[in-house]
């Protein structure tokens, strides 16, 4: 009990004064770093672990999707599991859980077995995903949001943005194993940080309630279905029949119905003193700002993961670059990047942030249009054109990554927050995990439709038509997005007040 006390919220505040807040960011930083790194840092290894596996493409893409499916569906259990257990038993075993999947991973002879432990690194990485925005948005102040959230997004970004060329050498030198293993040294400090400044407490300073409210299994085994009978359909429009991916689909959009219907019941009982909380409170979705920022979550995790995952694939095997070319072609747009949100995040606090959003997303709707302006047949201009699309791109993501959060959770009662960051970053994640799908099946698509082969040794133009028509599908996806942003104007005009 005295460890209890000893290491609750208000003796650390207490402990290490008002610095404590940017401590506590920083550790939960290092832990996501990790888990940003083993969702993204994988796809420079597919086509390795395509081949090693004798795989092809749309089955080895489920390494990033199975991956993001698992990270989606456990993101809604963050706020259950932070009020029962707490800070740092939830953050702690999530890190244990992101270390054992990559070891594992790493040493795995079978698919399905790598296949598990990305599983398995998804639904920990899910878990640790909303509480950053949970910290900054209880713990600092509303002129301060913007300026830790680019502080966190900068710190976040440049990992990542390191990755893939640290993760295309050791591909290159080492085979695509190594991947897996490049998480454990991060889950290792994390845990160490975790055990000297992250609270035993739950969101608002309050000791965990280990008998409080039962989770809603019955909204998470219908979130999972429903996310399953997603990916799995829009697998099949491609490689399977069309009856397949109609009733997958249909079953879909069935699951869905049901889980709202489900948690507008369960919501009604809470209110009323009976029942558990809802898995999702969808009462939320009465702010229109919140609302506006879902959609604009969604559309955005399709266009951001979906490109995440096809241009290392565009450029190793549309263009012939290595995975190590690849990583070093992406780097100077991870540092941009970087150096972009901190900038934003400044902004943040005294820009509306609707405005911040939507020139980000027309940025990166550029920078996916004008990769149709990358031409083989003239290769002394195809490294710079793909450095300039990139900065481009990313330069747009600084401007969304900061400011969408805060946006769309601002107008939220602060005991809401925690469900707001999950249910946003559910949506994004859902988008996301959606959109790895939906890039593989329509390159395999508009392949298959010019009559070329991924597979194939040697570049071609009908190869890079459907690269150039793949890209095209993700600046309308992200075009819709800047349409939803644009209605973010007519929210009430509460930016800043908190």
């Amino acid at each position: 009990m005295a460890e209890e006390r000893d290491n609750s919220l208000p003796a650390l505040q207490a402990r290490h004064g008002p610095r404590y807040r940017w401590l506590l960011l920083f550790v939960v930083m290092v832990g996501t770093v990790a888990s940003i790194m083993s969702s993204t840092i994988i796809n420079v290894a597919i086509p390795d672990l395509s081949q090693h596996f004798a795989l092809g493409q749309e089955r080895a893409q489920w390494v990033s999707s199975g991956f993001m499916a698992a990270m989606t569906v456990s993101m809604l259990t963050t706020p259950w599991l932070l009020s029962r257990y707490g800070y740092r038993r939830t953050y702690m075993g999530c890190m244990w859980m992101l270390l054992i999947g990559g070891v594992v991973g790493g040493f795995a002879n079978h698919y399905p077995l790598v296949l598990t432990a990305r599983v398995v690194e998804g639904l920990a990485a899910g878990v640790v995903q909303p509480i950053p925005a949970i910290i900054i948005l209880r713990a600092f102040e509303s002129n301060e949001q913007g300026r830790a959230s680019g502080v966190f997004g900068m710190g976040v970004v440049l990992a990542p943005a390191l990755g893939p060329s640290i993760g295309g050498l050791l591909v290159d030198g080492f085979g695509w194993r190594s991947i897996f293993f490049m998480v454990v040294p991060f889950c290792i400090v994390s845990l160490w940080l975790a055990q000297r400044y992250v609270p035993t407490s739950a969101p608002g300073g309050v000791a965990a309630n280990r008998t409080g409210a039962a989770l809603d299994w019955r909204g998470l085994l219908l979130a999972t279905a429903g996310t399953l009978c997603l990916l799995n359909g829009l697998v099949e429009l491609h490689g399977g029949t069309a009856l397949a991916a109609g009733s997958l689909l249909g079953a879909a959009a069935v699951l869905l119905l049901v889980f709202v219907w489900l948690q507008r019941r369960t919501l009604k009982k809470r209110s009323h003193g009976h029942g558990i909380d809802p898995l999702m409170n969808l009462s939320l979705f009465t702010d229109r700002r919140f609302a506006m920022g879902s959609i604009v979550a969604f559309i955005y995790g399709i266009a951001l993961f979906g490109s995440t995952y096809l241009l290392p694939v565009y450029m190793q095997m549309g263009l012939g670059l290595s995975p190590s070319y690849v990583g070093t072609i992406l780097l100077p747009a991870g540092i941009v990047l970087a150096l972009c949100i901190a900038m934003v995040g400044r902004l943040a606090d005294r820009q509306p942030t609707h405005r911040l959003v939507t020139i980000g997303l027309v940025l990166l709707t550029a920078s996916f249009a004008l990769m149709i302006t990358v031409n083989p047949e003239r290769p002394t201009q195809v490294i710079p054109l793909l450095v300039i699309w990139a900065v481009l791109g990313r330069i747009g993501l600084g401007f969304i990554l900061p400011s969408l959060n805060i946006g769309a959770m601002r107008g939220l009662d602060r005991m809401h927050i925690p469900q707001g960051a999950s249910v946003i970053n559910f949506l994004r994640m859902l988008g996301g995990a959606a959109g790895v799908s939906l890039c593989g099946i329509v390159l395999e698509w508009r392949l298959a439709a010019h009559g070329a082969q991924l597979e194939s040794g040697a570049t071609g133009a009908e190869r890079m038509d459907a690269f150039n028509e793949t890209f095209l599908m993700l600046a309308a996806i992200c075009a819709l997005a800047i349409v939803a942003a644009l209605k973010l104007r007519a929210a009430p005009s509460t930016e800043g007040a908190k």
